[in-house]
C-alpha cells in the first residue's frame, strides 16, 4: 500500500514538474506607425501578397528580452522590412498576435507574430 501510494505521489510530482503553460492573445490596437489615409471605395488597387513576420524574446527568472510594446514594434518593423514595398504599394490589415510560453517562473518565451496584406494601386 505504501509503495503504490509513493509511486502515485512521485508520478504526480513529476507530471507537475515537467508541465508548462501557454497564453495567446490577439492585439487589436493599431500598432502600425505608418499610417496612410486611403479611400478604398473604388477598385483601383489589387492585392499583391500576404506577408508575415515573427519575433521572440526569452526571459530567465523574469530577466532578459524586450518589453511587450518593444516586441510588438519589432514584429511590425520586421513585417515592413519583409514586405519590401516599392512604388505605389502599401501595407494594410496589419494584425499582431502575441503568444507566451511559461515554465513556472524560471523560463518564459514570448513570441509576437505580425501579418499584413500588401496592395498596389493601379491609378
Amino acid at each position: 500500500m505504501k509503495k503504490s501510494l509513493s509511486l502515485v505521489v512521485m508520478f504526480v510530482a513529476a507530471t507537475l514538474l515537467f508541465t508548462s503553460c501557454g497564453i495567446s492573445q490577439n492585439l487589436t490596437s493599431n500598432t502600425n506607425v505608418n499610417q496612410t489615409n486611403v479611400v478604398l471605395s473604388k477598385k483601383n488597387f489589387h492585392v499583391v501578397k500576404t506577408v508575415s513576420a515573427e519575433v521572440e524574446a526569452t526571459y530567465v527568472l523574469g530577466i532578459g528580452g524586450l518589453s511587450k510594446k518593444a516586441l510588438r514594434n519589432n514584429a511590425v518593423a520586421e513585417l515592413t522590412k519583409k514586405a519590401n514595398l516599392t512604388g505605389s504599394q502599401a501595407l494594410v490589415n496589419v494584425t499582431v498576435k502575441q503568444s507566451t510560453s511559461l515554465f513556472y517562473v524560471f523560463y518564459q518565451k514570448m513570441t509576437c507574430y505580425a501579418e499584413g496584406t500588401v496592395i498596389e494601386f493601379d491609378e
